[in-house]
């Protein structure tokens, strides 16, 4: 049995590149399409090229060539895998060779952050990125918030790591299209802390569970309709996890999912929400889902809390 978990990468028999995108396997890896050998494409890997797809594009990739694979993601047989890729292997190849990593685990390290519990995702992983690409710095389990606070403490100082300024916001904003406003959109990014850049080159500070932290997952539930509710953060440990998990006090809704990284870690424990997303019945347990397409409309989470703090209500 293959042992992957959320932004690994695997390779398969026909150099198909996807990046997994779920802890949980049950019939084959849960995961995305991203990279396909094609002559015209625009990057370049052991003297093959290849042509990196979007999500949409993807799905019709797989459709029209593996439609057996398709479900909610990609489920990739076992059998068809030929190698799986560790973001930790990445830190390894690229620690001393890209500067830009360096100083990001150096950091790290300072702040008693093993290497074995870091790791680089996105196009790095493979080795296909490009002049343009962005680093996905991955930190495992409960590091990864000593890991956010080292970073938000180097965005203070003198060095390479630098806060994003506000023609990047713009850009993240208009990739994302929240349903919040930007001031409301910037507002609750910049507490999250896990977004900077290094040597003028944009990073996201990922996380992923430990293995000690993958549990049994929760079965799919029935979709019943649509809500728009307030309700109080009652555990956050998973905030920033994807999907992103909120334990509500509510008294319908046992807890909040986001399926969408913009309301990654979007609000704390303690803290009041408004949220409107998708209702989801699983045996007595009603949810809350955010993010049920991959550019949600009408869906979204605030903070209520923050907004009301910083007298944007």
């Amino acid at each position: 049995m293959i042992k992957t978990r959320l932004r690994d990468f695997l390779i398969t028999r026909d150099d198909w590149i996807f990046a997994v995108s779920d802890y949980f396997h049950p019939h084959g890896i849960r995961s995305t399409l991203r990279y396909v050998p094609d002559d015209s494409g625009e990057r370049e890997l052991a003297g093959k090229r290849y042509k990196k797809y979007d999500f949409d594009v993807a799905f019709d990739f797989m459709r029209m060539n593996r439609p057996e694979w398709v479900e909610d993601v990609h489920v990739v047989p076992e059998e068809n895998i030929k190698e799986v890729l560790s973001p930790s292997s990445a830190i390894a190849r690229l620690y001393g060779l890209d500067k830009r990593v360096t100083e990001i685990v150096d950091i790290l390290e300072r702040e008693g952050i093993n290497r074995e519990m870091m790791g680089i995702t996105g196009s790095l992983l493979p080795g296909l990125q490009n002049e343009g690409s962005d680093i996905d710095f991955v930190v495992y389990g409960e590091k990864w918030f000593v890991a956010r606070d080292a970073i938000t403490k180097a965005k203070s100082e003198p060095g390479p790591i630098e806060d994003i300024d506000m023609d990047m916001w713009k850009n993240i904003y208009n990739k994302r299209i929240p349903e919040i406003s930007f001031d409301e959109f910037v507002l609750h990014e910049k507490r999250k802390g896990n977004r900077g850049m290094v040597d003028g080159t944009y990073f996201d500070l990922l996380f992923v569970r430990s293995w000690e932290q993958i549990k049994d997952p929760a079965p799919r539930g029935i979709d019943t309709g649509t809500m728009r509710t307030e309700a109080k953060v009652t555990n956050a440990d998973f905030a920033f996890d994807s999907p992103s998990i909120y334990k509500v006090e509510h008294d319908e809704i046992d807890h909040v999912l986001s399926y969408t990284h913009t309301y990654a870690g979007q609000a704390l424990e303690g803290e009041t929400i408004e949220v409107q997303g998708v209702v989801e019945q699983i045996g007595e347990i009603k949810r809350l889902v955010v993010g049920t397409s991959r550019e949600p409309k009408g869906e979204w989470i605030r903070s209520l809390t923050l907004l009301e703090k910083e007298g944007y209500i």
